[in-house]
């Protein structure tokens, strides 16, 4: 029997320190760059968007995660670029309206530093995709909850998500990059 106590005692450290949280859109962004006539950067973010975070302080490698964002909440600052993006010329957020991420795997690159592969489904389209990540920190916050961050980022080709939308201009460049860098700064809720 006392050899199984060890055993016992492993797995019951295990299930006391991963959690499930939920991603806090209050206090998280979702936002994306992407090249405009080959000289300047466009950025813009995403407003509505929700996920879980499966996750395991002294464990990194173990996360899970998963995550949708609303396509049609995108927003640039500009009112006619930000329907034109929603339009079946990019998004077409009334076919497809969200994004998906579900990951599938994780390794620690170094302390607090993760690459984390998953699942992106994006117009329609699902790719395998690689988050570099940072785990920030968990902290108890002032209301008797738990709280934990991360950074990450990703950059995607738009045309491997069937976005091929572009026009030429005279000077020989394209009106729109292809290359679309994603950051993303995450704070989530234990679940209770």
């Amino acid at each position: 029997m006392n050899k199984f106590f060890p055993i016992f005692l492993f797995v019951f450290s295990l299930s006391v320190y991963a959690a499930e949280y939920d991603i806090d859109p209050a206090h998280s962004s979702v936002s994306f760059k992407i090249k405009h006539l080959s000289i300047s950067t466009v950025m813009g973010r995403f407003d509505k968007f929700s996920g879980t975070v499966d996750l395991d302080p002294n464990n990194l490698k173990a996360i899970k995660t998963s995550a949708a964002i609303e396509m049609a909440s995108v927003d640039t600052d500009d009112t006619k670029r930000d329907d034109h993006l929603r339009s079946p010329d990019f998004f077409d957020a009334a076919k497809f309206p969200q994004m998906t991420f579900v990951s599938k795997e994780a390794k620690e690159n170094s302390k607090n530093k993760l690459a984390i592969t998953g699942d992106l489904t994006l117009h329609g389209v699902t790719r395998p995709v690689v988050l570099d990540a940072e785990f920030s920190g968990a902290v108890k916050d002032p209301w008797g909850g738990e709280r934990a961050a991360f950074t990450a980022f990703t950059t995607i080709n738009r045309k491997d998500f069937g976005m091929t939308f572009n026009k030429m201009l005279d000077t020989g460049g394209l009106m729109v990059g292809d290359e679309v860098r994603i950051e993303i700064a995450i704070e989530a809720v234990k679940k209770k």
